[in-house]
């Protein structure tokens, strides 16, 4: 099968085109808009980490959100096939922009629909908006092996604010490694976020598909849904609901934040009379005798209870140090210690905060001695952590460090910009000829040329990379006590050549590579009279070397 996220953008065209959704942009911009590269290529089993024991996603919040089992809230649904707008008309745009892609899968909206009524209750009692979003995050319980499956962290705290095990998180409840594969952007945003309804549900719709499934099969049907979650229970609960479904949804209001009972304070449904049941008579009694009610002392009224002040949460990551992180390639980096304090002013103690390197140009800025690109470090008991050694990568360029500490309702995050420059390289002190022939005079035969000249910069004698000098023919000054380049237009001297064969009297070298060494060009002597000539080399620091270059005249 082509990949996935190809047939996608070329279904999308086809879909543009129809009449069920030349009324409806944004459906096609849910078609023309999900990219999971290749995702249906691979089909998800029941060992797969979505399928594990992942638990109740409403034992978060025990006290906002509905039981199963217990009928809606007044006004909050209509029975158990009520659907809050939102959730439905997400469940519907998902089987219609994956029937454009995926046309053999046969995907119902009431399977995704059962699959969401089972997770979260359709996101009812988390406040669900009319972009998809809620008021509060919908995350199950962290699967850390005690009483759920054990699933290490994938995600770094992105979605599950929870950076050592992972959580599964939003309405269709997506291991966050699972969503890294099948995430999908359902409202078009041009984002992929599990807590948003429209993107869960097509992402759910993706999963559920892949491998060419067709879900028409009945055996294949109960395959895909194990693959969510390996229950045998799970997978009837689901079918039930999406039968229920296809008998007739209602769809209601989208319900507020805990509308919905929770399991300790259910709702019971209103007795109704029952016709056909027979009646016992009723023995009529004397009436007693009214006995008088002494008048009652007036007594002080009780006073209101004060509201319980919410429990406190993260309200804030304060650096006490610079924000500005800076170092030269190689070196350490000086990172601020952060504080994590409280929505109550008082710190955060025990609290993970992740320390992670994003954006790295620097050939890898990381921490410890093996650059490791995050960190996870627990505040101490005034709620400050340190991280450990920061190390600048090897070249020049930028890198940020996001520091994210999370509770189970609130998240605080903070960005810092680091900026590594280059090492400066060590200046030369000195220029030396070297190579086999260095302690032999230069000396040549007037009409041929010199090569295999070697020079060498050091500084405090070690070889110096990257230092440029300049060569030129020089002349003792008038007063004898320094030198001054020839005069082109006379100079009658050795000689280097240009790129179309002119005489050169002055010439800029490359520079020295990582031996600190260079060759000087060839030097010609052509019409030169015998004699001694002087060549300068002078570094860009005032480095000066002089070299004495005796031509001979040719022999008898």
């Amino acid at each position: 099968m082509k990949p996935l996220h190809r047939h996608l953008v070329n279904t999308s065209r086809k879909v543009l085109c129809t009449a069920a959704l030349a009324a409806s942009l944004t459906t096609a911009a849910v078609v023309t808009n999900t990219s999971t590269a290749d995702a249906g290529e691979s089909e998800p089993t029941p060992d797969s980490p979505q399928a594990a024991d992942r638990g109740d996603a409403r034992l978060d919040l025990p006290d906002a959100v509905a039981d199963p089992a217990a009928p809606p809230a007044a006004g909050a649904g209509e029975g158990a096939s009520g659907i809050p707008g939102t959730a439905l008309d997400a469940y519907q745009r998902a089987q219609t922009a994956v029937a454009a892609a995926l046309p053999g899968c046969h995907l119902p909206w009431e399977l995704v629909a059962g699959i969401g009524r089972v997770e979260s209750v359709h996101a009812s009692g988390y406040g669900l908006k009319a972009d998809g979003s809620t008021e509060k995050p919908i995350r199950g319980p962290r699967l850390d092996g005690n009483g759920f499956a054990k699933i290490m962290d994938t995600d770094k705290g992105e979605w599950d604010a929870d950076s050592v095990y992972d959580r599964a998180v939003g309405p269709m409840q997506f291991i966050p490694s699972t969503w890294a594969t099948w995430g999908a952007d359902g409202n078009g945003d041009g984002k992929r976020d599990p807590n948003n309804i429209y993107d869960a549900a097509l992402g759910t719709g993706l999963y559920l598909c892949a491998g060419d499934r067709d879900l028409s099969d009945p055996a294949k049907l109960d395959k895909a849904i194990l693959s969510y979650n390996d229950s045998r229970e799970y997978v009837n609960t689901v079918l039930g609901y999406m039968r229920q479904y296809q008998n007739g949804a209602v769809q209601v209001p989208n319900p507020p934040v805990g509308s919905y009972p929770t399991p300790s304070t259910p709702v019971l449904p209103t007795p109704r009379p029952n016709p056909s049941a027979q009646t016992k008579p009723v023995t009529s009694k004397p009436t007693p005798t009214p006995t008088p009610t002494p008048t009652p002392t007036p007594s002080k009224p009780a006073e209101p209870q004060k509201p319980t002040p919410p429990a406190p949460h993260l309200d804030k990551l304060e650096l006490l140090g610079s924000a500005e992180l800076k170092a030269e390639a190689g070196a350490a980096v000086t990172v601020p210690r952060v504080k994590a304090v409280l929505s109550d002013g008082k710190p955060a103690a025990k609290l993970s905060l992740l320390f992670e390197i994003k954006d790295d140009t620097t050939g890898g800025t990381g921490f410890g001695a093996e650059a490791k690109d995050h960190l996870v470090v627990e505040t101490d008991s005034e709620g400050i952590a340190a991280a450990a050694e920061l190390k600048a990568g090897a070249k020049a360029g930028t890198f940020t460090l996001r520091i994210a500490g999370y509770d189970t309702t609130a998240k605080a995050t903070a960005n810092l910009t680091g900026t590594v420059t280059a090492k400066p390289l060590p200046v030369a002190d000195k220029l030396t000829r070297t190579g086999p022939d260095a302690a032999k005079p230069l000396e040549v035969v007037a009409g041929t040329s010199l090569t295999g000249v070697q020079l060498t910069a050091t500084a405090q004698g070690k070889p110096v990379e990257g230092t440029q000098a300049t060569a030129a023919l020089v002349e003792p000054d008038a007063a004898g006590s320094g030198w001054v380049p020839v005069d082109p237009a006379k100079a009658k001297g050795p000689y280097f050549k240009g790129k179309d064969g002119e005489k050169l009297f002055t010439l800029d070298l490359t520079p020295t590579g990582a031996d600190g060494t260079i060759a000087l060009p060839e030097l010609f002597t052509a019409d030169v009279a015998p004699g001694t000539y002087h060549l300068r080399l002078i570094t860009k620091e005032k480095v000066v070397l002089i070299l004495d270059l005796k031509i001979t005249a040719p022999p008898a």
